[in-house]
Order: C-alpha cells, then sequence, then structure tokens
C-alpha cells in the first residue's frame, strides 16, 4: 500500500438531492497521489460543528495561527483621528501650507498645528502644547515635543509673513471693481501690560476691562481676508483710511466698493473715499434721517405704497439715497420701546410711592434727596430722555414726553442706505443687498469671538503676539468658513436660501432648511449635528495602533466609520485616510 502523505484540509461537498434542493457537507480530508492520481481520504465529517468553527479548523489547517484577543492582542494607543484628517485635509486642499511659508520647517508646522487646534478645540497656547499630543494632529504633522516658547516663536515668525498671506487671499477672492466688507470688533485682554490694550467701547459687554480692536476685512461672501489690530480705545471712522491704503498698495487693486456700517465712514470718510475714487456703501445715523425729515427730501407718506425708494438730498451732493421701511423691525422696536417705558416706570413708580406715603423713606425730604434717588433709576434701561421729571421739596412726578415718543416711533424700521456708485453699477435692490451683506462679517466676528475659535479673552502681553493670535484667529476662520460649506448638507445651515424679490423683506429659511429644523433627521435616520457637534462626532472616528502578544511592532488600524462620518469626508472631496503623512 502506498504511503500516503499531504496535509489535511477542510473540504466543501454539495450535493443535489431531488427537487434540486442542494445538502452541504464539510469534510475533513487528506490529499495523495496514487498511480499518477489524485485520491482522496476522508478523516471525518465536521457537518454537524457550527460553521464559525468549521471556518477557524479550515484556516489553522491552512497555515493561520488563531489568537484570544483578549489574551494575544492589545492596543497600545487610540486616539481621536476623524476631525484631525478632515480638518488638516480641507487646509492642505486650500493650499494653506505653501500659504503660510512655501518650505517645510519647523515654524510652519507649528502655525498650521495652531490652526488646526483652533478649529478643533480652541485652547491657550500653552494647552496646545498637551493637546497636540492627545489627538492625532503631532503624528500628523511630526511635532514631537513642543514647548510654549516654540509656538511663540512660531508666531512671531508667522506674523512677519502676514503681509505676503493676505496678498494672496486678496487675489483669490477679491476683484477690482467689486465688494469689500469691513467692520470692526474688540476683545477684552487679561492684564495690563499690553501696550494695544486701553479702555474703549467693550462689544463684550465687559466694561471696565481693557481691550483691543480689531477690523476684519472680508470677501463679498464672507471670506476672511485680512485683519488689522487696533488699541482698544480707537474710534471706528479712524481705521477706515488704512482698510482703503491696504486694498489699493497691498493688494493692488485700485477700485472697489467698500461697504462699512453707519458708524464706520463718516461723511469726512466718505468725501476722502471719493477723493480715491472709492466707492462705498453705509448708513445714514437717526439723526441724519430726522434732518432729511425735517428738510422735506424725506417723505415718510412714500411708504404707505412702497417700502423702498431712491431720493436725492442737497445734504448729500453726488451721493444715492436708498430708503427702506421693514415693517417687521418697525412693530419689534415699536414693543421693544414700549417695554423700557414701562419698566422704567415701574421702577420710578416705587420712588414716587416713597415719596407719597407717609411711611416712605423719602416723604417730606428735600429735592436733593429725591432727585438723586430718581436719577438712579430713570436711565436705567436707556429712555429716560422720554420723560419729564418735576421734583421739588416733597414732590415728585413723571411724565411720558409722548411727542417726542411719537416722533421716534414715525422712523420706526426706516433706514437710509447712501453711494456714490452709479446705477448702472449697482441699483436700488443691489445697494440694500450689499449693505445686507455686512452680516457675513457679523457671523465671522461670532466665529472667531465666541462660537467656534474662542479668541477672547487675549492673554498676551507683547504687541506683536496679540496681532500674530489675531492672525492665526482669522486664518482659523477663514478655513472653518470653508469647513461650513462643504458640511452644509450635515448641519442645520440652510444649504439654498430663497432668492428675495424685495431685499427689504426679512431674510426666509428654505422649506428644506425648516425641515431640517423640524425633523432634526435626515432621510437615512441620521441626526442633523451643529458645526461643532459634527467636529466632535468626527472625533469619534479613532486611529489605533494595535500590537500581538510577543512582538514590538504596532500596526495602525483605524475605526470603523459611520456613514455620517464616511458623507462628512465625501464632502470635503477627500478619502477617509489612515494618515495624511
Amino acid at each position: 500500500m502506498p504511503r500516503r502523505g499531504g496535509q489535511a484540509h477542510v473540504a466543501t461537498i454539495k450535493t443535489k438531492g431531488k427537487g434540486g434542493t442542494v445538502y452541504t457537507s464539510y469534510l475533513l480530508r487528506r490529499s495523495y497521489r496514487e498511480g499518477g492520481k489524485v485520491k482522496h481520504e476522508n478523516l471525518g465529517n465536521l457537518s454537524h460543528l457550527p460553521l464559525p468553527m468549521i471556518e477557524a479548523i479550515r484556516k489553522m489547517l491552512a497555515g493561520r495561527v488563531l489568537v484570544d484577543l483578549e489574551e494575544q492582542l492589545e492596543i497600545s494607543t487610540s486616539l481621536p483621528h476623524g476631525h484631525v484628517a478632515a480638518v488638516l485635509g480641507v487646509l492642505r486642499e486650500l493650499d494653506l501650507e505653501r500659504l503660510l511659508g512655501r518650505e517645510r520647517c519647523r515654524e510652519r508646522q507649528l502655525a498650521v498645528a495652531m490652526i488646526c487646534q483652533l478649529v478643533i478645540a480652541p485652547a491657550s497656547k500653552l494647552s496646545m502644547t498637551r493637546r497636540f499630543a492627545q489627538t492625532t494632529l503631532a503624528d500628523e504633522l511630526s511635532l514631537g515635543e513642543v514647548t510654549e516658547a516654540e509656538l511663540l516663536g512660531a508666531m512671531d515668525w508667522l506674523l512677519d509673513r502676514q503681509q505676503r498671506i493676505e496678498r494672496s487671499l486678496a487675489r483669490r477672492h477679491l476683484k477690482a471693481g467689486g465688494f469689500v466688507l469691513y467692520d470692526l470688533s474688540s476683545s477684552y485682554v487679561e492684564g495690563r501690560c499690553c501696550p494695544l490694550a486701553a479702555l474703549g467701547h467693550s462689544r463684550d459687554g465687559k466694561s471696565g476691562k481693557l481691550q483691543v480692536n480689531w477690523g476684519l476685512v472680508c470677501s463679498p461672501e464672507g471670506r476672511p481676508v485680512a485683519v488689522q489690530v487696533h488699541p482698544g480705545n480707537t474710534a471706528d471712522p479712524t481705521t477706515v483710511p488704512g482698510v482703503i491704503d491696504q486694498v489699493r498698495e497691498q493688494f493692488g487693486i485700485e477700485r472697489v466698493i467698500l461697504v462699512g456700517d453707519r458708524a464706520m465712514i463718516t461723511d469726512a470718510h466718505a468725501a476722502t473715499l471719493k477723493e480715491l475714487g472709492a466707492g462705498f456703501v453705509s448708513a445714514l445715523k437717526t439723526a441724519q434721517i430726522r434732518k432729511l425729515v425735517s428738510a422735506g427730501d424725506l417723505q415718510l407718506s412714500l411708504f404707505d405704497q412702497t417700502n423702498l425708494a431712491e431720493i436725492t438730498s442737497a445734504e448729500f451732493p453726488d451721493e444715492r439715497l436708498v430708503v427702506c421701511r421693514n415693517p417687521h423691525l418697525a412693530a419689534e422696536r415699536a414693543r421693544k420701546r414700549e417695554d423700557l417705558l414701562a419698566a422704567t416706570e415701574r421702577e420710578l413708580d416705587k420712588v414716587t410711592a416713597s415719596v407719597t406715603n407717609p411711611r416712605g423713606r423719602l416723604h417730606n425730604q428735600d429735592a436733593g434727596k429725591i432727585g438723586e434717588r430718581a436719577g438712579r433709576v430713570i436711565n436705567k434701561y436707556k429712555v429716560g430722555k422720554h420723560f419729564d421729571v418735576a421734583i421739588a421739596d416733597g414732590s415728585l412726578t413723571i411724565t411720558r414726553r409722548q411727542a417726542q415718543i411719537d416722533a421716534e416711533a414715525a422712523l420706526d424700521g426706516i433706514y437710509v442706505i447712501r453711494t456714490p456708485v452709479p446705477e448702472d453699477q449697482l441699483d436700488a435692490a443691489g445697494v440694500v443687498t450689499a449693505y445686507k451683506n455686512l452680516r457675513h462679517v457679523e457671523r465671522d466676528f461670532r466665529s472667531i469671538k465666541a462660537d467656534d475659535l474662542d479668541l477672547r479673552p487675549v492673554f498676551h502681553r507683547l504687541e506683536e503676539r496679540v496681532k500674530a493670535h489675531v492672525l492665526i484667529c482669522m486664518l482659523a476662520a477663514y478655513l472653518t468658513w470653508h469647513l461650513r460649506q462643504a458640511w452644509a448638507p450635515l448641519t442645520f445651515t440652510d444649504e439654498n436660501q430663497p432668492r428675495q424679490d424685495n431685499p427689504v423683506t426679512p431674510a426666509r429659511r428654505s422649506a428644506h432648511a425648516q425641515a431640517k429644523a423640524s425633523r432634526q433627521h435626515d432621510q437615512a435616520g441620521r441626526p442633523y449635528r451643529s458645526f461643532r457637534g459634527l467636529l466632535e462626532h468626527l472625533a469619534t472616528l479613532t486611529r489605533n495602533q494595535v500590537r500581538f502578544a510577543g512582538a514590538t511592532a504596532t500596526m495602525p488600524m483605524l475605526a470603523e466609520p459611520t456613514s455620517a462620518q464616511r458623507q462628512a469626508f465625501d464632502l470635503i472631496g477627500i478619502p477617509i485616510p489612515l494618515t495624511l503623512k
């Protein structure tokens, strides 16, 4: 009898029975040759075993080593990776690395890391030195150990390149004869050593805190393009000439239309802009509107037939005045005024009761004490100008200035936009739309200061470091703008806001956006998220370093992505990468 060799294996045998029924058997066999023919020896029937056990036997006989996961396999590290891969991937798609510096260097890598970290999870520079290693960001950028001194040095390196960076962004997003959005904001400062820190009009609600002002230049769509930092006591209008100089000299754009709010472009600056040949779109202050009404240039009866009209006035030569009335805004202002007046009267009634009540603390007191007490509350809600106060010894009388209130109410909802741009370049509706586009800058302010990047408070003490800090936040806002646009289908953002035939009417959300807010889940049952919530969800896509028992080397392995994570990467146009190096 010939010697039988060969390794054992599991054979799958399928046979047909009556009626076409297929029967499957699993046999343990050894194959051998006899007389030049291949024959099989059945060693056993495995058909009664569960399929997973049969497959395990098949793999072991094929030379595979099966290990106990709990004993033979361990995960040495597990770091959040999805949000890093998305943010860093889009940053590279936007070519921001080369924008910061043409050559790869330690400072450029640290600057990129700070920008990405602000988008992923805002933190101070000291905190960043720890947080880089808490995600895959440190590994993707080959940062190694990072010190705070290195980050400060990278900030100085980045500030030296600010003009080149902003010039490149302007070439991408600004064009001659187009719009440039500009507005000024402030952020409060901790400490008293920064030369730029000063008391001023606080937009953070932090009265008594030192602050710095910073002006943001944006494209018509709201992309941040450039930023300037000013002392905290700088008045808004004084920053306008610097913006025009920057656009003309640094960006090389001779003709632009600067869009600024009513406090930004004064009559003096409007004259300067005209001399420079630069167009502008701004709005009149309330006192200027009252002057138009008094002079008869603006007839309030005009709004009985329309809510948008164009007028002229000798007070504003060579300018077009587009007058608008928003009835919804008028109703809201009337309601708010009445609420504030009523609240002020309630406070004053308490003072009056104290004067008239024989047991009151102000009963029979002299006019000085009564006036002192009334003065502390009459302007608590900023409407003291609408009251007449008659004070005498032991007497207090409060009455509304109804005629003045009615005169103010007549202008509720009315605003006047001014521009020297000819009608053949920009019609009346376009003027209103251009001015309303300042909401894009306001959205960027919210993103930089609170919602996304948390610029405030500013802890740096040196002037150059404060400027570099604001520059980094601006670049992070630029990156965030593109991420928000790409991920709109996954968030509550209105992707297709309806076009308004009349720009004066309030903006409305599309039916699709309203359905998002109502259902809060897409058709696949996945929840819609905020931008920050989506980043947090992407962070659950971890990259794990797996090691087998007895081995020193590790193998990277990505967690299984969810359908929402897959869609997020599809929307930004990059595959889900295990590594971005």
